[in-house]
């Protein structure tokens, strides 16, 4: 019979990581920064959403968990790709740094929203 050997892995303790970033705080980063890009101001972006500046400020600071449908909302206004935000945030947390994340453009027109 083999012998069974010890496999020591050193596993970094919690003191030893940085916190996974949440991903509302990511969401709203890219969000902001997908609006900074295009120099959209607030009001303009939340009227577009059907939503109010105060609550895409909210989301923009990570402050606001918004649902899907505020979500689609916000990047129909923006006239991004919500599959290549979420992809962009997927991969930000799982790196666990910061937004500089480019999401794909979608040609402008009108957004439609389920009321």
């Amino acid at each position: 019979m083999a012998d069974i050997l010890p496999f020591h892995q050193k596993r970094a303790t919690t003191a030893d990581r940085e916190p996974e970033p949440l991903w509302r705080d990511v969401l709203g980063q890219s969000l902001r920064a997908a609006r900074e890009e295009q120099g959209g101001r607030l009001v303009d972006v939340a009227e577009r959403a059907g939503i109010s500046p105060q609550y895409l400020s909210e989301i923009e600071r990570g402050r606001k968990e918004p649902s899907s449908e505020m979500i689609a909302a916000v990047t129909g206004a923006l006239g991004i790709d919500l599959a290549d935000l979420l992809f962009g945030i997927a991969g930000t947390v799982r790196r666990g740094g910061s937004t500089g994340l480019a999401v794909g453009r979608r040609p402008a027109g009108p957004v439609l929203m389920a009321a």
